[in-house]
């Protein structure tokens, strides 16, 4: 008969030293624009998953495609700029 045996890790997973630090929250709270821009586009594409877009369905795909990219712009180029990159 086999035992099974918990594995310390998995049991440890969420210990006072796994959390984020202070710079990973400040970088998630930066992207969160656009994870929410692509969580918009993504509930528009799922409610026209089983059946024709109307044209008010296309034009709010549209807009949300719109507002990813518009977020992603933002994103980038508020990040600091890069040493040795291509001219």
């Amino acid at each position: 008969m086999d035992h099974i045996v918990t594995v310390q890790d998995a049991v440890t997973a969420f210990a006072d030293f796994m959390e984020p630090t202070a710079a990973e929250l400040d970088a998630i709270d930066a992207e969160m624009p656009v994870i929410r821009a692509e969580m918009e586009l993504l509930d528009a594409q799922i409610v026209v998953i089983d059946r024709a877009p109307t044209e008010l369905d296309e034009r709010r795909i549209r807009r949300a495609r719109r507002r990813v990219l518009a977020a992603h712009r933002d994103y980038v180029n508020g990040l600091p700029m890069q040493k040795g990159g291509a001219a």
